[in-house]
């Protein structure tokens, strides 16, 4: 919880202006996220939707929808990874502010560097165990056990390509400081 701003985040730089190659890069990340919160908000609208007509459906009708369910986890499993760069781009993911007080200037740098570092690392891991196991699903052509079975290779093909989006905006964010522009 924030009660105001975090003296490690007070510098906001729109772009990496050191860099033309880092700056382009991020503004077409930029780009590609804003278009994918979009659809992602329209994802968890129809998630609504989807599980409010089955709400709807067994009380008045007394009908069993058996593929709503999965419908929605779907939906949602695409809005949560998808947005996920979005949301480090914004520095929105939780994180422990315990130590910005007590630290120095630099030593704050330094830290947010490691902490980053430790964060690409880990998301490069379930980037990488995602696209492997949406390879599986899809050579082995899995799907999931109901009535309706969707393709696994959906789910897991969201999730790798959110966390591999994830991984080039923490990525950018390592590098940026490198580059002679401000920290975000």
């Amino acid at each position: 919880m924030m009660h105001g701003p975090i003296p490690d985040q007070q510098e906001r730089s729109g772009a990496a202006t050191g860099n033309a190659l880092v700056a382009a890069l991020q503004r077409g990340l930029g780009i590609c996220n804003n278009v994918i919160v979009v659809i992602a908000a329209m994802a968890l609208v129809a998630a609504c939707i989807v599980l409010s007509y089955s709400v709807l459906g067994r009380a008045l009708f007394h009908s069993a929808n058996y593929w709503q369910d999965e419908a929605a986890v779907f939906l949602l499993v695409g809005a949560t990874f998808m947005t996920a760069a979005y949301v480090q781009g914004q520095r929105g993911h939780v994180s422990i502010e315990a130590f910005v007080g007590l630290l120095s200037p630099r030593a704050n740098r330094v830290r947010l560097w490691l902490v980053d570092v430790a964060s690409l690392s880990f998301c490069a891991f379930f980037a990488w165990k995602s696209w492997t196991l949406a390879h599986e699903a899809w050579v082995d052509g899995q799907v999931s056990n109901s009535m309706w079975s969707p393709p696994l290779a959906i789910p897991y093909v969201l999730m790798a390509a959110g966390m591999t989006l994830l991984c080039a905006q923490i990525l950018l964010q390592i590098v940026i400081p490198f580059t002679g522009a401000a920290r975000r």
